[in-house]
């Protein structure tokens, strides 16, 4: 389902699913981050939902915590992204020790360098910020930038993210768009 007009990047919180018709595949990106091919398999057919609670500590400082699950209840990764622009460390199953920051960019000036086409265009007509994820494996070498937004995708409003897993000269680019599943009464 389309995104509501009421759902925006400073209100994620609900229930979103990875469409796959949508999205690209995710299979050369984790291949270039290491991960291995029967697990890279699991992943792509698996359907991944996201599990998403928003909210601002005392210091104003916005927090989005997303457990994400695949097909039957498996349990996936967590992320808990603190939007201060900090770097943290985090160490998991699939992807290793990694460290990653998150933070609010207000132009499209501020992604990256602002030259990076796939990172920068396409976002719903007067979007006024984006929130920008950059993670470095400290372990296998790769770079993640993952750019959140709205975008139109064949007429209809949606929550997606566009990424670019680079490492060395090698880079793979990534856009994942997602369903809304409205809460149930």
């Amino acid at each position: 389902m389309a995104a509501p007009p009421e759902k925006t990047l400073r209100d994620l919180t609900g229930v979103w699913v990875m469409n796959k018709t949508l999205s690209d595949s995710a299979d050369p990106a984790l291949a270039l981050q290491g991960v291995g091919w029967l697990t890279r398999k699991a992943i792509g057919l698996a359907t991944v939902t996201l599990h998403t609670k928003e909210y601002v500590d005392e210091q104003g400082v916005t927090h989005i915590d997303v457990q994400q699950t695949a097909t039957g209840g498996v349990k996936g990764n967590t992320e808990n992204r603190t939007l201060d622009d900090t770097f943290r460390e985090h160490t998991d199953w699939l992807f290793g020790h990694v460290k990653g920051r998150t933070g609010w960019v207000a132009s499209k000036a501020e992604i990256g360098d602002g030259t990076d086409a796939f990172l920068t265009d396409g976002w719903e007509e007067g979007q006024t910020e984006w929130i920008v994820s950059n993670v470095e494996s400290l372990d296998r070498g790769w770079t993640v930038r993952q750019v959140w937004g709205f975008r139109d995708v064949n007429g209809e409003r949606r929550y997606a993210r566009n990424t670019v897993v680079a490492k060395g000269d090698e880079r793979v680019e990534l856009r994942l768009v997602y369903d809304y599943v409205p809460e149930q009464a």
